[in-house]
């Protein structure tokens, strides 16, 4: 558990160590900002962040995956990752303290929003309980996409490369669950594999939770997600350990 920690801390503080991770903030606040108002925030004279949400997915596809390149893929490049692994810490406690690490990061970008539910409070009187579902699905989703882009990293010693792989893995898991993709796919697909498609959409679960009503499906979606592509990491890291 020692060992747990140092790599946590550690790995936290490294993102402020540098100005990326500020401006890695800077860039994803703007855009967080900017998406609601460009689809016409006012104009729907709703107070709800609706908008703001919906815009997320797009947003975490490309940001999150430049979050999570550099975990093992620099790691690995540099040599770094057997001085690691030398150290009486378990492959899994170093994989699981680095993604919590990234994880509270990304959640610290995410609480960073406030302005946008302090706004919508003064303009009028949203449903609380909707807010709060939908910072927790967006919490999640920040988590599925980040074990997707931790596997990434440490199959490749280019963060490049692992960029690129983990923004299509994730593109395909949100897109395959929009209403235009699920229509095309029941043209050419029996409505049983549609249905399956459909079930292991982020869209579909992401929605899901949008609606302010926690289901368990939807949580064991994320958590199953997360947990199975974060072993997935230990275990290739594991395996280059051994060899």
């Amino acid at each position: 558990m020692n060992g747990f920690w140092a790599v946590y801390k550690r790995e936290l503080k490294g993102y402020f160590a540098t100005p990326v991770a500020y401006v890695f903030l800077v860039i994803f606040l703007f855009f967080a900002g900017y998406l609601p108002f460009k689809q016409g925030f006012f104009e729907q004279r709703q107070a709800d962040l609706r908008l703001f949400f919906n815009g997320l997915p797009l947003l975490y596809i490309f940001m999150v995956p430049a979050t999570a390149m550099r975990l093992w893929a620099e790691e690995r490049r540099t040599g770094s990752v057997e001085l690691l692994f030398t150290l009486p810490i378990t492959v899994t406690q170093a994989v699981v303290g680095k993604f919590l690490a990234a994880w509270s990061f990304l959640g610290i970008a995410l609480a960073l929003t406030f302005p946008l539910p302090v706004t919508v409070a003064y303009l009028g009187d949203p449903d609380w309980g909707v807010i709060a579902t939908g910072y927790l699905a967006s919490f999640l989703m920040a988590g599925g996409f980040l074990a997707i882009g931790s596997f990434f990293s440490a199959v490749s010693k280019n963060q490049v490369i692992a960029f690129i792989l983990s923004v299509v893995a994730c593109a395909v898991l949100v897109y395959a669950g929009l209403p235009t993709t699920l229509q095309y796919l029941s043209t050419i697909l029996p409505p049983g594999a549609v249905a399956a498609v459909e079930g292991f959409s982020f869209q579909n679960h992401f929605d899901s939770l949008l609606r302010g009503v926690i289901e368990f499906k939807d949580i064991a979606y994320f958590v199953i997600l997360i947990v199975g592509w974060v072993s997935a990491c230990s275990l290739i890291l594991d395996e280059r350990k051994a060899n």
